[in-house]
């Protein structure tokens, strides 16, 4: 269905594809924390892990207005860009984008008052996602890790609101997980735009991110395996579904290749989305008792 761009749909439209929302869903990561730990059954830890998601998803949302009022002139030569992206296609003013960038940051900045852990963690991915946005991402191999420190902040930033310790093995599995979802990110846009769709890709083959992603995947499955044997054995039963959503995830992306937008995949994907509720199902009922391995 089209959209008039100049009509209110239009325009409430374009603030929905500025902000991202859906991109919130990456926000998840600091909820990991909060079942591992099973403080999920505590009303007070479960409201401020709900609080720092909110606070992360502030945050997401002013990083992406900064992207695109920065990238705007390229936005404006790029293929799909041009017409997806509202700045570059000029369905919002950059005035009101950048007053909108100002207003997520002072919102995100009351977050000392009302999660005063998290924040710390927040302001850190905040100006690492800035640095990344003006500099990083044109540095090949530096782009990845950048990336995935962002999902590690989330994590820890989760475990800091419920004031737990952050496993190690939970600390190797998201930076692993995240390096292999970076690559596979990498590898689809070259193979979908070429080296032109952005600088950094000049640097890369797609091999090279078969390579990284193949390392990362492994590594991200060994952690796990590793963080149920020594510190959470009664979530056995969940890693089969690990195991099988790396599988359907590399399927759908050699199949379809849609592992340019990990969150457009899973918000689309069914058989991904069965499986992630699958886990987080099998996962609670192990740390509450309810089943055995």
């Amino acid at each position: 269905m089209l959209v008039d761009p100049a009509g209110a749909a239009g325009r409430a439209h374009a603030w929905l594809r500025l902000l991202r929302p859906t991109h919130w869903t990456k926000n998840v990561f600091v909820f990991a924390p909060l079942l591992f730990s099973r403080a999920f059954v505590e009303p007070d830890a479960v409201r401020a892990a709900l609080l720092t998601f909110t606070y992360f998803s502030l945050a997401c949302s002013a990083i992406y207005v900064f992207n695109d009022l920065l990238d705007v002139d390229n936005d404006r030569r790029h293929p799909t860009k041009r017409l997806t992206r509202p700045l570059a296609a000029g369905h919002i003013p950059l005035a009101q984008a950048r007053v909108a960038f100002a207003l997520l940051l002072a919102v995100a900045v009351t977050g000392w008052l009302v999660v005063p852990r998290a924040m710390p963690v927040i302001v850190f991915y905040l100006l690492l996602n800035l640095a990344y946005t003006t500099r990083l991402k044109r540095m090949p191999v530096v782009d990845l890790f950048t990336i995935a420190a962002g999902f590690v902040a989330r994590v820890y930033a989760g475990s800091e609101a419920i004031d737990i310790r952050l496993s190690m093995w939970m600390f190797m599995t998201t930076l692993c997980l995240a390096l292999y979802l970076a690559a596979i990110k990498r590898r689809e846009e070259l193979r979908s735009w070429g080296e032109a769709a952005r600088p950094v890709l000049r640097t890369y083959t797609v091999p090279m991110l078969d390579k990284f992603a193949l390392m990362a995947a492994i590594s991200a499955f060994v952690f796990y395996g590793l963080f149920v044997a020594l510190v959470r054995p009664e979530l056995a039963l969940s890693v089969p579904f690990v195991l099988f959503g790396f599988f359907r995830y590399w399927y759908v992306v050699e199949s379809g290749h849609a592992g340019e937008s990990p969150t457009d995949l899973l918000l689309t994907d069914r058989p991904l989305q069965l499986t992630l509720l699958l886990w987080l199902t099998v996962s609670a009922a192990g740390l509450l008792g309810w089943v055995k391995a």
